[in-house]
């Protein structure tokens, strides 16, 4: 217990825990630009927040419209329950021989590597929802970073037309296909956090030139 108590209690003097509330900034695109932020992506055993866990989380660090590989992160975490149909997706096997740390670890490495950092993610409410529930279940408490998902923000770089009907959903798929941006290491973390930070910053080059954008309007 006392060894728990040594881990968690830098994480909750932390300013990213604290419980003041300051005024809320109003964002705009040259001050996102200008910010941290970090996009990530999490593979799972499945996408029940209350069954399934994280596998490994992959993510990199985009400021000043420029991705740092150097600043890059992804941790495979250990854990009991495999999902054969979802491995078919990650290619995560149990057996695998890695250095995994537990779940508790894995997060308090990935809450260092964090910060204040804004969350950029493709559906982004998955990908934190079970970082939330992963969280709770080790006691510390859910993320306060703002957070922003490129499937909403590219639905606004599409032409406002009545002979274009917008999807409800738009996958990460297709955004590398309309960026061209190469697929190769789709459905890993890693992988996959890259190709979203390749998207955000087109999605963001192209609504820098929209007047009518509030970016306010879409941070979490």
């Amino acid at each position: 217990m006392k060894d728990f108590l040594k881990k968690i209690v830098p994480f909750i003097k932390s300013k990213r825990f604290s419980t003041s509330t300051p005024a809320e900034k109003k964002w705009t695109i040259s001050a996102i630009e200008a910010t941290r932020i970090v996009v990530l992506d999490t593979e799972t055993t499945g996408f029940d927040y209350l069954k399934d866990c994280i596998l490994c989380i992959g993510a990199v660090s985009l400021q000043n419209n420029t991705i740092s590989l150097k600043d890059s992160f992804e941790v495979f975490i250990e854990q009991d329950h495999y999902d054969q149909n979802s491995a078919k997706i990650h290619g995560i096997l149990k057996q695998w021989i890695l250095d995994r740390p537990t779940e508790l670890e894995a997060l308090q490495q990935f809450l260092e590597y964090l910060g204040d950092a804004i969350i950029v993610a493709h559906h982004a409410y998955f990908d934190i929802g079970m970082i939330n529930k992963a969280l709770e279940r080790n006691g510390l408490p859910r993320l306060k970073n703002k957070s922003l998902d490129t499937a909403t923000l590219y639905k606004e770089t599409l032409l406002k037309s009545n002979l274009l009907e917008k999807k409800d959903n738009y996958s990460l798929d297709e955004l590398a296909d309309k960026f061209d941006i190469s697929k190769k290491d789709r459905h890993t973390a890693m992988g996959d956090a890259y190709i979203t930070a390749i998207a955000f910053l087109k999605i963001i080059h192209k609504l820098k030139h929209n007047k009518d954008f509030n970016l306010n309007d879409y941070l979490k």
